[in-house]
């Protein structure tokens, strides 16, 4: 058999659905791993060809044994990313969108973040790009850390403030 042909069918039976596996059992494998949005589980069971009434069906038995919650999700959601990376509420609320999490929710997770947070997040990633960059000249490293600290979300004027304590605090 050619190479080629058995890689292509493997990924081809990848999306198939596993023969006498009900959509309960399918849903229950697929949050195995790690919580899951509702969107992503219909989505997993529209991938495996299940009928919309028994995604439907499913999906109603998940939330109302709590195994499926948006609300839930976007919290955890919130507390692990800002556990392991500083970012901005702007950046959590666009990757909670990527996510499909309805907007009533993603607010209602970030609602639950002290005000301060976003300052204090700022001036980490601005303390940490500021050490990095101490080679540099410093209207080019202040370029460059607010670059840094835009990409992950902040804005234009938290960055400035954060940068203008980073080096404060190394002077």
């Amino acid at each position: 058999m050619n190479l080629w042909y058995a890689v292509a069918m493997k990924r081809k039976n990848e999306h198939a659905r596993p023969a006498a596996m009900s959509p309960m059992d399918a849903a229950l494998s697929y949050l195995t791993g790690r919580m899951r949005t509702v969107r992503e589980v219909e989505d997993k069971l529209d991938d495996l060809q299940y009928g919309e009434g028994d995604i439907l069906t499913t999906v109603a038995r998940l939330k109302e044994l709590n195994l499926l919650n948006d609300g839930e999700y976007a919290r955890e959601f919130v507390r692990s990313r800002l556990a392991t990376k500083p970012v901005s509420r702007q950046k959590l609320y666009m990757d909670l969108r990527a996510h499909r999490v309805p907007e009533e929710l993603i607010e209602a997770a970030l609602n639950e973040l002290p005000e301060e947070t976003e300052a204090d997040n700022a001036l980490e990633v601005a303390k940490k790009y500021w050490r990095q960059m101490s080679a540099l000249e410093e209207p080019v490293r202040r370029e460059r850390v607010l670059r840094r600290l835009t990409s992950r979300g902040f804005s234009t004027e938290a960055s400035l403030a954060a940068i203008r304590q980073a080096a404060e605090a190394e002077a």
